[in-house]
């Protein structure tokens, strides 16, 4: 049984044969999934789906990337959907220094806001960190993002930022990458921090982990994920499938 922490079925790559891509994860076991909206096209897309299936739930954030786009009434929006009974974290939410799209400092303050709400409303958050490592620690740090836990998601940073956030009650989410074979830190991740603290995921239908490197990505191969895992910590796939999706059940406070 595993527990897919981070997918994004509501993308348009899934129009076609999202049904079908459910069923196929199923049949690899994939029992959980949480469908992530980021923005005003993406969010109502991700609660459809999470409602129209048992074990299929949802997160709502908005995304760094697109921070300058984000009016007020937007903040009000996720803290109306913090109360759907499907919605089980907010996010994602973060930095990210790869685009320009949105400058920086609009970014801290939209990730700071998004922080401030997941406080009031009680609810984890989902980081999205690209090239933006230091600023993000210091905000969760600031704002003491402790007292509501996240996941770091698609963790690609290193061994020690991990035990950091892994002190401020975050999980370490990993995904494709950790498969590829030139990927180092998300294999030393894997070795080192405690099977308690990490959860899998593929993020589809980005980053699809090897052998299908470059393809659409799907829940399905989030098998491969936790394979790989088990591989480097030298214990039995299954002992890495229960044990993250216990993980992702009591961190979304998901009760079967």
């Amino acid at each position: 049984m595993l527990f897919d922490t981070h997918v994004h079925l509501n993308a348009e790559q899934f129009k076609e044969d999202r049904d079908e891509v459910i069923q196929r994860a199923k049949d690899e076991g994939v029992e959980y999934m949480v469908v992530v909206g980021f923005d005003r096209q993406t969010i109502p897309l991700a609660i459809e789906i999470a409602e129209s299936h048992d074990n299929i739930y949802a997160a709502v954030g908005w995304h760094p990337v697109d921070a300058i786009d984000m009016e007020d009434m937007d903040l009000d929006w996720l803290e109306e959907l913090s109360s759907h009974p499907k919605v089980v974290a907010l996010g994602e939410m973060g930095l990210d220094y790869h685009w320009d799209k949105s400058p920086a400092d609009v970014q801290k303050e939209v990730f700071r806001k998004q922080i401030h709400l997941a406080k009031k409303v009680n609810m984890p958050i989902i980081i999205h960190n690209r090239e933006a490592t230091q600023d993000i620690v210091d905000i969760l740090k600031e704002e003491k993002a402790e007292e509501v836990g996240g996941i770091m998601h698609c963790y690609s940073g290193s061994v020690e930022i991990a035990e950091e956030c892994v002190k401020m009650n975050f999980m370490i989410s990993l995904g494709g990458p950790v498969t590829f074979k030139n990927a180092k830190r998300p294999k030393e991740v894997a070795e080192a921090i405690d099977l308690d603290y990490l959860l899998v995921e593929t993020d589809c239908p980005f980053l699809a982990p090897h052998p299908n490197r470059g393809k659409r990505n799907e829940p399905a191969y989030v098998k491969l994920v936790a394979e790989q895992i088990a591989d480097l910590k030298g214990v039995s796939l299954e002992e890495v499938s229960e044990k993250t999706t216990r993980n992702a059940l009591k961190f979304f406070n998901i009760h079967q």
